[in-house]
Protein backbone atom coordinates (compact mmCIF):
# COMPACT_ATOMS: atom_id res chain seq x y z
CA UNK A 1 0.00 0.00 0.00
CA UNK A 2 1.47 3.53 -0.90
CA UNK A 3 0.55 6.86 0.79
CA UNK A 4 1.99 10.63 -0.05
CA UNK A 5 2.66 13.03 2.95
CA UNK A 6 2.77 15.97 2.64
CA UNK A 7 5.65 17.77 5.30
CA UNK A 8 5.24 21.44 6.31
CA UNK A 9 8.27 23.27 8.30
CA UNK A 10 6.11 26.79 8.66
CA UNK A 11 7.61 30.21 8.74
CA UNK A 12 6.77 33.65 8.17
CA UNK A 13 9.26 34.32 5.63
CA UNK A 14 10.51 30.71 4.26
CA UNK A 15 8.27 27.98 4.75
CA UNK A 16 10.18 24.69 3.75
CA UNK A 17 8.28 21.78 2.66
CA UNK A 18 8.96 18.17 1.43
CA UNK A 19 6.44 15.42 -0.39
CA UNK A 20 7.55 11.45 0.52
CA UNK A 21 5.45 9.03 -0.93
CA UNK A 22 5.58 5.47 1.72
CA UNK A 23 5.57 2.29 -0.24
CA UNK A 24 5.32 -0.77 2.13
CA UNK A 25 8.09 0.41 4.61
CA UNK A 26 10.22 2.51 1.75
CA UNK A 27 9.93 6.02 1.84
CA UNK A 28 10.44 7.67 -1.59
CA UNK A 29 11.35 11.29 -2.37
CA UNK A 30 8.96 13.05 -4.61
CA UNK A 31 9.75 16.22 -3.94
CA UNK A 32 10.55 19.57 -1.58
CA UNK A 33 11.79 23.15 -1.52
CA UNK A 34 10.59 26.40 0.39
CA UNK A 35 8.13 28.91 -0.50
CA UNK A 36 9.20 32.39 0.07
CA UNK A 37 7.20 35.17 1.01
CA UNK A 38 9.92 37.95 0.16
CA UNK A 39 8.88 41.92 2.28
CA UNK A 40 5.13 41.91 1.79
CA UNK A 41 2.60 42.48 4.43
CA UNK A 42 1.44 39.98 7.00
CA UNK A 43 -1.98 39.39 4.62
CA UNK A 44 0.25 39.37 1.64
CA UNK A 45 2.84 36.49 2.69
CA UNK A 46 -0.02 34.21 4.15
CA UNK A 47 -1.58 34.76 0.75
CA UNK A 48 1.51 33.38 -0.71
CA UNK A 49 1.58 30.15 1.66
CA UNK A 50 -2.03 29.58 1.64
CA UNK A 51 -1.64 29.58 -1.85
CA UNK A 52 1.93 27.99 -2.59
CA UNK A 53 0.28 24.80 -0.21
CA UNK A 54 -2.55 24.42 -2.23
CA UNK A 55 -1.22 24.46 -5.42
CA UNK A 56 1.41 21.58 -3.88
CA UNK A 57 -1.39 19.49 -2.66
CA UNK A 58 -3.31 19.83 -6.13
CA UNK A 59 -0.20 18.95 -8.03
CA UNK A 60 1.00 15.55 -5.42
CA UNK A 61 -2.53 14.87 -4.02
CA UNK A 62 -1.23 13.92 -0.89
CA UNK A 63 -3.27 11.02 1.57
CA UNK A 64 -2.12 13.81 4.41
CA UNK A 65 -0.64 16.60 5.80
CA UNK A 66 2.40 16.48 8.79
CA UNK A 67 3.00 20.20 10.01
CA UNK A 68 5.26 21.26 12.89
CA UNK A 69 4.29 22.53 15.83
CA UNK A 70 5.00 26.09 16.88
CA UNK A 71 7.52 26.39 19.80
CA UNK A 72 7.27 29.22 21.97
CA UNK A 73 10.17 31.51 21.57
CA UNK A 74 10.82 34.60 24.21
CA UNK A 75 10.18 36.67 21.22
CA UNK A 76 6.10 36.97 21.51
CA UNK A 77 5.97 38.60 17.76
CA UNK A 78 8.00 35.54 16.14
CA UNK A 79 6.23 33.08 17.91
CA UNK A 80 2.87 34.81 16.91
CA UNK A 81 4.57 35.12 13.34
CA UNK A 82 4.68 31.33 12.95
CA UNK A 83 1.20 30.81 14.08
CA UNK A 84 -0.06 32.81 11.59
CA UNK A 85 1.89 30.67 8.96
CA UNK A 86 1.14 27.51 10.38
CA UNK A 87 -2.67 28.31 9.97
CA UNK A 88 -1.91 29.27 6.87
CA UNK A 89 -0.95 25.76 5.49
CA UNK A 90 -3.29 23.80 7.60
CA UNK A 91 -5.84 25.86 6.25
CA UNK A 92 -4.87 25.10 2.82
CA UNK A 93 -5.00 21.40 3.30
CA UNK A 94 -8.25 20.88 5.40
CA UNK A 95 -9.97 22.97 2.50
CA UNK A 96 -8.49 20.57 0.32
CA UNK A 97 -10.04 17.16 2.45
CA UNK A 98 -6.52 16.20 3.95
CA UNK A 99 -6.20 14.75 7.17
CA UNK A 100 -3.92 17.36 8.82
CA UNK A 101 -1.29 15.57 11.80
CA UNK A 102 1.09 17.81 14.26
CA UNK A 103 4.28 16.97 15.24
CA UNK A 104 6.63 18.58 17.83
CA UNK A 105 10.22 19.49 16.67
CA UNK A 106 11.44 17.14 19.38
CA UNK A 107 9.16 14.01 17.72
CA UNK A 108 10.95 15.13 14.46
CA UNK A 109 13.73 15.22 15.42
CA UNK A 110 13.77 11.64 17.56
CA UNK A 111 11.64 10.15 14.32
CA UNK A 112 14.49 11.12 11.51
CA UNK A 113 17.53 11.29 13.58
CA UNK A 114 17.06 9.40 16.65
CA UNK A 115 17.86 12.39 19.62
CA UNK A 116 15.33 14.88 20.16
CA UNK A 117 17.67 17.51 20.60
CA UNK A 118 19.61 16.86 16.84
CA UNK A 119 21.35 20.14 15.29
CA UNK A 120 19.66 20.91 11.56
CA UNK A 121 22.91 19.44 9.71
CA UNK A 122 21.81 16.11 11.42
CA UNK A 123 18.44 16.57 10.40
CA UNK A 124 19.49 17.36 6.33
CA UNK A 125 22.26 14.76 6.92
CA UNK A 126 19.61 11.46 8.28
CA UNK A 127 16.81 13.08 5.50
CA UNK A 128 19.38 12.51 2.53
CA UNK A 129 20.33 8.93 3.90
CA UNK A 130 17.20 7.67 4.54
CA UNK A 131 15.69 9.28 0.92
CA UNK A 132 19.00 8.35 -0.86
CA UNK A 133 19.13 12.17 -2.05
CA UNK A 134 22.55 12.68 -3.93
CA UNK A 135 23.15 16.06 -1.46
CA UNK A 136 21.67 17.65 1.80
CA UNK A 137 18.56 19.69 1.03
CA UNK A 138 18.32 23.01 1.76
CA UNK A 139 17.42 23.55 5.74
CA UNK A 140 13.64 24.29 5.70
CA UNK A 141 12.87 21.70 2.74
CA UNK A 142 14.98 19.45 5.01
CA UNK A 143 12.66 20.04 7.92
CA UNK A 144 9.34 19.79 5.76
CA UNK A 145 10.82 16.11 4.48
CA UNK A 146 12.02 15.49 7.97
CA UNK A 147 7.92 16.22 9.42
CA UNK A 148 7.02 14.03 6.65
CA UNK A 149 9.02 11.16 7.63
CA UNK A 150 7.96 11.84 11.16
CA UNK A 151 4.44 11.16 9.97
CA UNK A 152 5.18 8.06 7.87
CA UNK A 153 6.92 6.42 10.38
CA UNK A 154 4.58 6.96 13.16
CA UNK A 155 1.56 5.92 10.97
CA UNK A 156 3.61 2.62 10.45
CA UNK A 157 3.92 2.12 14.09
CA UNK A 158 0.67 3.04 15.00
CA UNK A 159 -0.71 0.59 12.47
CA UNK A 160 1.53 -2.20 13.34
CA UNK A 161 0.02 -1.69 16.87
CA UNK A 162 -3.48 -1.69 15.69
CA UNK A 163 -4.38 1.90 16.25
CA UNK A 164 -5.07 5.01 14.14
CA UNK A 165 -2.94 7.59 13.79
CA UNK A 166 -5.59 9.82 13.39
CA UNK A 167 -6.72 9.24 17.37
CA UNK A 168 -3.34 10.08 18.15
CA UNK A 169 -2.09 13.28 16.29
CA UNK A 170 -4.18 14.66 14.28
CA UNK A 171 -6.42 17.63 14.54
CA UNK A 172 -9.52 16.26 13.21
CA UNK A 173 -8.44 13.01 14.95
CA UNK A 174 -8.67 14.82 18.29
CA UNK A 175 -11.47 16.95 17.62
CA UNK A 176 -13.57 13.86 16.78
CA UNK A 177 -12.33 11.87 20.03
CA UNK A 178 -13.38 15.26 21.99
CA UNK A 179 -17.04 15.27 20.82
CA UNK A 180 -17.71 11.54 21.07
Amino acid sequence: MSSVVIGIDPGSRFTGYGIVEYVGNTPNYLGSGCIKTGDGDLASKLKIIYDGVYSLIEQFHPTAMAVEETFLSKNVQSTVKLSEARASAIVAGANLGLSVFEYTPMQIKQAVVGYGWAEKEQVQYMVKRILRLSGNPQADAADGLACALCHCFTNQITTAMGKDVADTSSIHGRLQNKFK
